[in-house]
């Protein structure tokens, strides 16, 4: 059997000359989905999935087990211990039991935190027991579980994460993973309504907000570092998220205290390089390495020397990030804390 996936020259003198002398030995990445699909179980996501998320992450992988998980870090990262917390997808509902018995199993294997996928229409009870009893620290909750008359942009935060479900993470302090919703991202008023809101409500609930709220584009901040900037317990992991820019007005808002690494793996193994057009983003990628992408607005092909030049997508977010600490003045000790510390006191981790 070959390797999980092929590691270039390139991505070595990438890794070599940009990422590895600036992160810590000890990483733990908070953003990470483990599912083992041996049969084709997941098949086609249902279409009001398809209209809720974007379709491009699916090309990168159909599962990832917990073993391509490690092997993942152990490509990427060959001199670096790495721990992860890890949770299921959620493109179909019908597939959860099974996804988090999956992660369940996937965390005491190879001795990582998890959270458990939770739909809202889960009562409390049921959840505050189904979370204790499978050694979950909290829930990942997702915008495609929410009541499927909702279009996309009348998705509201509470609507996947309900306020009965708060209640218990606030008195338990669980993690709660929010991949916020809506066109608008970062930016949008109801979100940072919402946001405010669970801050005030909720004190003890560890919440992270993925991806810094989604904003992907300068453009999709608006003045929400503005709105966020008297906020205290909120955090914001950096995954699937590349752009120096934004990372800078976070750094500059929230502090090296409150930000978490996190990966978004297996999706991050993709070979690409983003950039921003007119506030949207772009996915450049090898010519046919996704197959046929031409229909969606988020991915763009490259030929010859452009193509050969791009490393994994992970590279370029810690590099992004790397670029922004260095503008910001970041110290080494609050790399360690963005890349290890921070993480291991949120989740109980800190020796």
């Amino acid at each position: 059997m070959g390797e999980l996936f092929e590691v270039k020259p390139v991505d070595r003198a990438f890794y070599a000359e940009r990422i590895r002398d600036f992160l810590p030995e000890r990483l733990i990445d908070v953003h990470c989905h483990v599912w083992a699909n041996p049969s084709g179980r997941r098949g086609k996501a249902p279409s009001r999935v398809q209209a809720r998320v974007q379709s491009w992450p699916s090309r990168v992988a159909s599962q990832n087990p917990i073993e391509d998980l490690i092997e993942t870090y152990r490509l990427m990262f060959p001199d670096k211990q790495v721990t992860a917390l890890i949770f299921g997808t959620a493109a179909n509902a019908a597939d959860l039991d099974a996804d988090n018995a999956y992660v369940q199993q996937s965390a005491r294997k190879a001795g990582f935190p998890a959270l458990m996928v939770t739909p809202p229409s889960m009562d409390a009870e049921t959840f505050e027991e189904r979370v204790a009893a499978g050694g979950f620290l909290g829930a990942k909750v997702y915008l495609t579980l929410a009541p499927e008359h909702l279009k996309p942009d009348e998705i509201c935060i509470f609507d996947f994460l309900p306020h009965h479900l708060l209640e218990v993470v606030d008195r338990r302090g669980w993690v709660v993973m929010l991949h916020i919703p809506r066109s608008g991202r970062l930016r949008d008023p109801v979100n940072l309504e919402q946001m405010l809101e669970i801050e005030r409500r909720y004190p003890n609930a560890r919440v992270i907000i993925a991806h810094v709220g989604r904003a992907y584009c300068i453009e999709d901040v608006g003045n929400a570092f503005e709105v966020l900037s008297g906020t205290e317990k909120l955090v914001f992991d950096i995954s699937a998220n590349s752009n120096q820019q934004v990372f800078e007005r976070l750094i500059e808002t929230v502090g090296p205290k409150r930000i978490l690494f996190g990966s978004d793996l297996p999706i991050l193994r993709m070979r690409t390089r983003r950039i921003c057009e007119c506030g949207r983003y772009v996915n450049l990628v090898p010519r046919g390495l996704y197959g046929d992408v031409s229909a969606d607005p988020h991915m763009r092909e490259l030929d010859g020397e452009e193509a050969e030049a791009l490393t994994f997508f992970l590279y370029e977010e810690i590099d992004a990030f790397r670029r922004a600490a260095a503008n910001t003045g970041l110290l080494p000790t609050d790399i360690e804390d963005v890349f290890y510390g921070n993480a291991a006191r949120l989740l109980g981790l800190a020796r």
